[in-house]
């Protein structure tokens, strides 16, 4: 089955987090088999900032920006749409 249905939600909820303050980012998916790997991705970078299915970030003023989550099984891969942090 092809991974499908990929989200991301954030606490605090929409992004909004203050400097200093930590960030937890979390990846879901509705559909998918086998093992699956998670990265994350900050405005578009191929470099991954993490990998896991939860990323955590004490932000500072450079982390306002688009994240996503990347989540591939070997054979297919698909990406969470972005969620922009907005550093207070």
């Amino acid at each position: 089955i092809p991974i499908s249905g990929v989200s991301l939600s954030a606490q605090p909820p929409g992004g909004r987090v203050a400097r200093g303050d930590l960030l937890v980012l979390s990846c879901a998916v509705a559909a998918g088999t086998g093992p699956l790997s998670f990265s994350w991705h900050r405005g578009g970078s191929a470099v991954p900032l993490g990998t896991g299915p939860r990323l955590e970030l004490h932000v500072g003023d450079e982390d306002s920006d688009h994240y996503q989550c990347r989540v591939t099984d070997g054979d297919s891969a698909a990406e969470s749409p972005p969620l922009h942090v907005t550093v207070l």
